[in-house]
């Protein structure tokens, strides 16, 4: 219920059971009836809790790797210290996990020494938390091992924190066991040092068990504390009160060590008395004799027994009896006793004793209870018994202070008997504590004197006795002294098997200023045994109390001490102690079943397995295998010790030897490390292990068989992934082995010493059972070559019990291919701009040498060009040195100064399968920028030349560098800047990253204006092979640029070329047919040459080309003449372009450039003479808004007489195209046809505003012609108005001729460059360039006409003569058309050039020959003629080749064989068939018509008409229509059909590109098939009636196709049309 205004607070509680996202909504009724609600969307998102333990600080250097992933280590720490270590635990989860802490298992006896305060926690999100783990040690030498489980919430996960600690006490010797006091006189006192050390860190709490104040012996610190790797040095002193041999084996007893022994010993003298003088040897031959049982003998016996030889004397000089016979063990020696062994059994304590006592006492300790009387206190008995053979002396060492004194002091006492003595107590005070411990020897009598002892042997050293008496003189009404103290009491026994004993120290230290006495009442607990068991603590002294006990079986004991103090019932201290005898337990994991999975044969599978000891105790274990399982099983370690409650991690391997199933068995026994060191000797267990097993095989295959990797550039890195498959039921260890093969165009034997070029991450490896493992493969290929890598595997086998199995056969898993590449660019096309607009493609590409370019990029780089594979300022010189054997020019050609720059751009290409990195270097970006201190300042002239060139940036490339992709294109520009006089050269290196090195040499020319210039790009010629004996030899072309602003005429000296001729028999072997000619600027001139070889070899010939008012040069020709019969096939006969200069892409443009063709080279290829070819090229303009006009223009006349361009000039507009139709009609003289079009395109509106302008200019200079003002300004400005005036009728001169630009562009392609006439120019470009804004803009400057645009065609053709073409191409001439007309006007051009000089060099070599050489062509053929003659076998030939029998093809005959077929008589006499009279045509009289008239007479009379046949009207018919049929053969033949029809199929095919590159017609749609009506409904329709056009027929574009199968066309006609 909610109060107006009042609020309520609703929990929500979220509890997922899986890590999925929860979605819920929440509805809150409220209202009287609760018709309202409100809803609340509830979102969650469950995640799987998990957590990270990390041990902070070093690992433990006794666990070994692999037992625990997560072991918290203590170390040793000391006795009753505790020491805190932290552990980290993680949450890398997004949600905050509660987890709690447990141990794994509750320990035995709750005497666990780790505690961990943190039961349970909340770690956050991406949090940490550090919780802490107690270790307190109560044991020495004990190794503890406890675990504690970290489980987050849900128990999904859990980790095992294991913790180990071992626990060190203190370690504190003696310098000496014994202190040798010797002799003194009665009355002295001598003092020694002994030196007490504790070599380990922890404190020792040390106490010598000997009460000075009664004793002949005491010491200065009695008891003390130690501390860590101290050494104190203590003072003994003996004081004796007797004249007797005094020997006492004092015990020290140590907290949390084992006591150690102390024999103090020394002699006395008096005057009347003198003993023997006790030595240490005497000790030892004492012991000796001990063991043996001798010293219950007194020394006269001994020595009298030696004397009549029943005793001997050994090695050492003890005494031992005469040996037996036989002998049956060799005499006894003194043992090795523990020392708390040695402490407890004394025969007094314990009922046990090492040795029987000589001297025994009744009570060792006295109490005589509250003495309030002082004077009246009763005395108390005591008894010894002599248990020697021998009479012995008691003698009490009494203090005259002391309280307590027993009487008699001295007293003999025969052999085996015994003597009472009584204890007398006289305390000198009331509510007094009192407490001693008495001191009295006994020794035999005879060791009074030194003189009785005649052997030195039977020397006897006395026996210590010692009595404890206390008592108390408080009043009843009295209260005891109040003890204040600290008690160090441990609450549980170290654990021993059962029936052995187990010790403990208690340590009681009295922090008060008043003695305690103390008495432990051992009535109330006998199982437990504690020395000392009554005694006195002096205040700021402690008491160190041995605790003995002996558990009889493995249950839990209580024992409860009662430790009174100060005679006090109410001071009694209860000590809780427990024990447990531990029996032999351990736990098998898995109930004693260990499973291995399916394993391969040969191999091996470890496994681990944990067992665990479940007892306090360590234990020692070895396990047994059957001799038949060794060679399957076995486990390590197989023996060792397992520590306490610790769970041992083993490794088991199984190696099956066959595929079969296994089931084996294996023992473990166990035992204590007390006992011996065998299990077969000492109390053990066994355990029995079930091993269960399988032995199987598999094989290894490849996801991929064959996985290609492409291209791979060489020298890179590409790697891959093997993906191999075990789809067995085992695991498999893999070896793996590659084998390379290398193909391609290299030498075998040189690849076979290439190293791998595929390395694989790992070689050998194991996949588990049905799963995969994947091998990196790197792949770094050296050569361009393909390469193949065959991988295949062995299973590694090495546990096979056949040696010679340990690798199984070799099998195929997969093969890799690659290919090394190295990355590949090339020129795809060029095109020049600028000054050198004018140079054609053809010879742009010579120029730069594109061809050879290309064929360098594609070859392999060499090692050096290799040395930086990417671009590298590697030089501190100018000029850097290069790397690279390949020189090449790129000559940009020659313009006048301070012309447009020339320009030139290139199509790069990546023709390769990988991106390619290019870079054109100039020598600045190779150099490395030095200080200027460093430089050189000594120059040569080449590198003064390139600083120049590179400062004023005569020679520049955009862009520099790029990237290009496989396929992809870049256009690079290329300018030369025509700013000095001379010639420019640079060096620059063309860099393909990982490839090839080019150096290019840039060279431009830049000339005079007014200079006439021509340039030679090379000084040699080559022509084109010609095979010798040829009778029309091809005219060849050599190109002549003119480079400079000045027609150029030019003259070829023939005087060299006339020579040759001389030499060759008056051959023509080099013809020049032009010598002499005009070039235009900025144009290329055709020399026409003929070569002709004699003989196949080389010819050579230098001619001069002068050059009218320009340099001359000298031009060596070249030609190589070849035998064909010799050559065969390898001849290049029809070869008409260089392969690289085939047509390529025509989008490269210049910039600004909207017009391009749709191809910008024609190769015709090898057409015959007298043929006639068409083709068709496109016009487009790019443009969005303006119109263009073009015009065509043709180089020279010769190729213009050849060459017909329709139409020569028009306009195209916007976005549209326009064609341009071809025509190549072949002369009758053999030769290479090339000649490069150009058409001009200027746009159309920026032309008709320089028309105007131009008028309006024009009419300006003709009012200023006849209308001048006279001004005293003027006066002296004639001159300049004339010279004005001169030069305004020059450009009115050509700016008519630039209104047609069509006119203009036909007798010169680009107008002279000028320079303009400035008065001392200066020499600053920009300065220069100002002065002439200045002057133009006081005049009114001629309207300069638009910039055009050149677009350059090539056209390139191999005319061959009829002869060569037939033997060569025979198959290709139906493909052409042959213009007879052009026969017939060649041949009567002939006939009118009779007279003439012949300049065919075939006819003038026969009008050169000389009479003997024709008379030897003449006698050669009358030879050849003659013996065809008289030859017998030939005439045989010719008659068989007569009368063979007809062919099976010959009733295939034509209607023309069948006339002759009728002429042939049959068998009979009679034709088979009437013959069919030919007719006569009108136009052919002759002999032949007569023959025609007569054949067709005589076939009328010959066959007269037969009964039935039909009237010779008839006959006449047939004879007509074979007549009209003669006529239309006739007809077909005539030049002028052939040319009408060629022109008809032209115009056609014309028609349908235009058409299909309109898109009125899609050339590449589907055919269409149309079913026409049945052949009875078409039989009375003419095909060409009005109402059937054939254009119903004819579709424009694709249309669904009509069914053609089954009924429907059947019957039906089906016309098939291809739209």
């Amino acid at each position: 219920m909610l109060e107006p205004g009042s609020e309520c607070v609703v929990k929500v509680t979220f509890q997922p059971q899986m890590a999925l996202v929860y979605d819920a909504i929440a509805v809150c009724w409220f209202g009287d009836n609760e018709e309202q609600k409100r809803t609340i969307k509830l979102r969650a998102i469950a995640k799987y809790p998990r957590l990270l333990v990390s041990v902070l600080g070093d690992l433990c250097e006794d666990v070994e790797p692999g037992d625990f992933r997560d072991v918290l280590c203590f170390g040793s720490v000391a006795v009753g210290t505790t020491v805190e270590r932290h552990v980290e635990i993680c949450n890398p989860s997004v949600v905050s996990v509660p987890f709690r802490v447990e141990r794994a298992k509750e320990p035995l006896l709750r005497d666990s020494v780790f505690s961990c305060e943190v039961t349970q926690a909340v770690i956050p999100a991406n949090g940490k938390l550090l919780i802490s783990v107690r270790f307190s040690p109560q044991t020495v030498g004990v190794q503890s091992v406890d675990y504690f489980t970290i489980e987050p919430v849900g128990n999904l996960t859990q980790t095992v924190l294991k913790v180990i600690g071992s626990c060190k006490g203190p370690l504190v010797s003696l310098q000496h066991s014994f202190v040798n006091f010797g002799w003194l006189n009665l009355g002295e006192c001598v003092t020694q040092p002994l030196e007490i050390s504790n070599i380990a860190d922890v404190p020792a709490y040390y106490q010598f068990d000997i009460d000075g104040r009664e004793s002949v012996f005491s010491f200065d610190r009695p008891c003390g504390v130690l501390s860590g790797l101290a050494t104190l040095i203590l003072r003994v002193t003996f004081r004796p009160t007797h004249p007797i041999i005094c020997y006492r084996r004092v015990v020290c007893l140590i907290h949390h060590q084992d006591p150690l022994f102390l024999d103090l010993f020394g002699t006395c003298h008096s005057d009347t008395t003198k003993p023997a003088i006790l030595r240490p040897r005497h000790l030892s031959w004492y012991r000796t004799n001990m063991a043996r049982g001798l010293t219950f003998y007194p020394p006269d016996i001994l020595s009298s027994m030696l004397r009549e030889g029943k005793l001997q004397m050994d090695d050492n000089r003890a005494l031992k009896l005469p040996p037996q016979i036989p002998e049956d063990k060799p005499p006894e020696e003194y043992p090795y006793i523990d020392p708390m062994t040695e402490y407890f059994h004394d025969g007094i304590t314990s009922d046990l004793t090492i040795f029987p006592p000589h001297v025994s006492i009744s009570v060792r300790e006295f109490d005589f209870g509250c003495c309030v009387r002082l004077q009246e206190v009763e005395p108390l008995p005591l008894c010894l018994t002599n248990h020697t053979k021998g009479k012995i002396t008691v003698t009490w060492i009494c203090r005259a202070e002391s309280p307590f004194r027993v009487t008699p002091e001295t007293c003999d006492i025969p052999p085996l008997k015994s003597t009472a003595f009584r204890l007398v107590f006289h305390p000198s005070q009331l509510n007094t504590l009192y407490a001693a411990e008495l001191e009295g020897f006994a020794f035999y009598k005879a060791l009074r004197h030194y003189s009785n002892i005649e052997e030195d042997s039977t020397m006897c050293p006395s026996w210590c006795l010692t009595i404890r008496l206390r008592g108390h003189t408080f009043e009843a009404d009295r209260q005891h002294f109040i003890p204040h103290y600290v008690l160090d009491s441990p609450k549980v026994f170290p654990a021993v098997g059962p029936n052995t004993n187990t010790y403990r120290s208690v340590l009681l230290w009295n922090v008060g200023t008043s003695p305690i006495t103390f008495c432990m009442n051992q009535d109330t607990c006998p199982s437990v045994l504690v020395k000392p068991c009554s005694g006195y603590v002096a205040p700021g002294a402690h008491q160190v109390f041995l605790l003995s006990t002996q558990p009889a079986d493995m249950a839990t004991h209580q024992h409860i001490l009662s430790l009174q103090l100060n005679s006090y019932p109410k001071y009694t201290q209860e000590i809780p102690l427990r024990s447990s005898g531990e029996s032999l337990l351990l736990l098998l994991e898995g109930d004693g079943n260990l499973y291995f999975k399916p394993t391969c044969v040969g191999t091996s599978t470890t496994r681990t397995y944990t067992i665990k000891n479940c007892t306090r105790l360590p234990m020692h274990f070895k396990w047994k295998i059957q001799e038949s399982d060794s060679k399957v099983l076995s486990v390590k370690p197989a023996t060792g010790v397992i520590k306490p409650n610790e769970a041992l991690a083993q490794a088991w391997t199984f190696t099956p030897g066959e595929e079969t199933k296994y089931l084996l068995r294996s023992w473990v026994s166990v035992w204590r490390a007390q006992g011996s060191s065998a299990p077969e000797f000492s109390e053990s267990t066994r355990y029995t292990l079930r091993v269960i097993g399988e032995g199987a095989l598999g094989t290894i295959m490849a996801q991929e068989e064959q996985l290609d990797l492409g291209n791979i550039l060489v020298g890179g890195l590409q790697s891959c992934d093997l993906v191999l498959l075990n789809n067995g039921t085992c695991s498999l260890n893999y070896t793996l082995h590659v084998e390379q093969i290398i193909t391609g165009p290299c030498d075998p034997e040189e690849v076979l010493s290439d190293p791998l070029a595929l390395e694989l991450d790992h070689y050998k490896g194991m996949i588990p059972a049905r799963s995969k493992a994947v091998v990196q493969a790197t792949i770094s290929p050296a050569r361009q070559l393909h390469y193949t890598w065959a991988i295949t595997y062995t299973i590694s086998m090495p546990k096979a019990r056949d040696p010679a199995n340990t690798v199984g056969e070799q099998q195929a898993l997969c093969c890799v291919v690659a290919t090394g590449v190295y990355p590949s660019v090339c020129v795809t096309d060029a095109c020049a701009a600028g000054s050198a607009r004018g140079i054609s493609k053809l010879h742009l590409w010579r120029l730069f040498a594109l061809e050879t370019l290309n064929q360098y990029l594609e070859r392999d780089p060499t090692a050096a060009e290799l040395t930086y594979r990417v671009p590298t300022r590697h030089s501190v010189c100018p000029v850097p040195p290069v790397h690279t054997p390949v020189l090449l020019d790129f000559n940009f050609g020659a313009a006048p100064i301070e012309a447009e720059p020339s320009v030139v751009i290139l199509m790069l290409e990546n023709n390769g399968v990988v991106p390619v990195e290019w870079a054109f270097l100039f020598p600045s970006d190779q150099k490395i920028d030095v200080e200027h201190w460093a430089e050189n300042t000594e120059f040569n002239p080449s590198e003064l030349h390139q600083m120049r060139v590179q400062d004023n940036q005569l020679f520049s490339v955009s862009p520099k560098s790029g990237r290009l992709f496989p396929g992809q294109e870049q256009t690079v520009q290329l300018s030369h800047r025509h700013d000095f006089i001379g010639t420019d050269r640079l060096p620059v290196l063309l860099k393909v990253s990982h490839g090839r090195e080019i150096l290019l040499n840039f060279i431009g020319v830049t000339v005079e204006r007014e200079q006439r210039y021509v340039h030679f790009t090379s000084t040699k010629h080559l022509f084109t092979p010609i095979a010798i004996g040829s009778s029309s030899p091809p005219k060849q072309i050599y190109e002549l640029y003119n480079g400079g602003s000045m027609a150029v005429a030019y003259e070829i000296q023939l005087d060299s070329v006339m020579k040759i001729q001389e030499e060759n028999f008056q051959h023509p072997v080099f013809v020049c047919l032009n010598p002499r000619g005009e070039i235009l600027p900025g144009t290329t001139s055709h020399i026409e040459w003929v070569f002709s070889p004699l003989e196949a070899r080389t010819y050579s010939v230098d001619v001069p080309i002068h050059i009218l008012e320009g340099d001359s040069a000298l031009i060596t020709f070249q030609g190589i003449g070849y035998d064909p019969h010799v050559m065969g096939e390898t001849a290049e006969f029809e070869q008409v372009l260089s392969p690289s200069v085939a047509p390529g892409s025509s989008k490269l443009t210049v910039p600004g450039q909207t017009a391009f063709l749709s191809q910008h080279r024609i190769c015709l290829g090898n057409i015959p003479v007298y043929s006639k070819s068409t083709r068709l090229v496109f016009l487009n303009n790019a443009s969005e808004s303006e119109a263009i006009i073009f015009a065509w223009h043709v180089g020279t006349s010769n190729a213009s007489a050849l060459l017909q361009i329709v139409p020569d000039m028009g306009v195209v507009q916007p976005r549209e195209s326009t064609h341009c139709i071809i025509t190549l009609q072949a002369s009758g003289n053999a030769c290479f046809y090339d000649v490069d079009l150009v058409c001009e395109v200027v746009m159309q509106q920026p032309l008709a505003e320089y028309e105007e302008a131009l008028q309006e200019w024009e009419a300006e200079k003709q009012r200023q012609t006849v209308a001048f003002a006279l001004t005293e300004q003027g006066l002296g400005a004639g001159g300049s108005l004339k010279q004005h005036a001169r030069s305004s009728s020059e450009s009115s001169a050509e700016g008519k001729l630039a209104k047609s630009p069509a006119v203009t562009r036909q007798c010169r392609t680009l107008p002279p460059i000028k320079n303009l006439l400035v008065p001392n120019p200066p020499v600053s470009r920009s300065q220069r360039r100002h002065l002439i804004d200045k002057e133009a803009s006081r005049l009114w400057a001629k309207p300069e006409p638009p910039k055009s645009h050149l677009l350059h065609l090539g056209v390139t053709a191999r005319f061959h003569s009829m002869d060569d073409f037939l033997s060569n191409f025979c198959s290709e001439l139906p493909t052409f058309f042959l213009c007879r007309h052009l026969q017939e006007t060649e041949a009567v051009d002939r006939q009118k050039d009779g007279g003439g000089v012949r300049t065919d060099p075939t006819l003038l070599a026969l009008a050169g020959s000389s009479e003997q050489e024709m008379q030897v062509v003449t006698d050669q053929l009358t030879a050849v003629i003659r013996g065809l003659v008289e030859d017998t076998q030939f005439h045989q030939a010719v008659s068989r080749s007569l009368t063979e029998p007809m062919p099976y093809f010959h009733q295939f005959w034509a209607a023309e064989s069948a006339k002759h077929q009728g002429r042939k008589p049959s068998s009979d006499g009679s034709s088979r068939a009437p013959p069919f009279p030919a007719p006569c045509a009108k136009d052919e009289p002759g002999e032949e018509e007569e023959e025609r008239q007569e054949e067709c007479e005589m076939s009328l009379v010959t066959f007269p008409r037969a009964a039935g046949e039909e009237p010779l009207e008839s006959l006449r018919d047939v004879l007509h229509q074979e007549q009209l049929r003669e006529e239309k053969e006739t007809i077909s033949r005539l030049p002028a059909f052939g040319n009408l029809l060629e022109l008809v199929l032209e115009n056609t095919l014309q028609n349908i590109m235009v058409e299909a590159s309109r898109g009125e017609v899609v050339l590449t749609a589907r055919p269409r098939v149309i079913a026409l009506p049945p052949s009875s409904a078409q039989r009375g329709i003419s095909p060409a009636t009005p109402g059937h056009p054939t254009s119903l027929w004819r579709t424009a574009g694709p249309g669904p196709s009509l069914p053609t199968e089954g009924k429907e066309a059947e019957g039906y006609p089906q016309i098939v049309l291809s739209t």
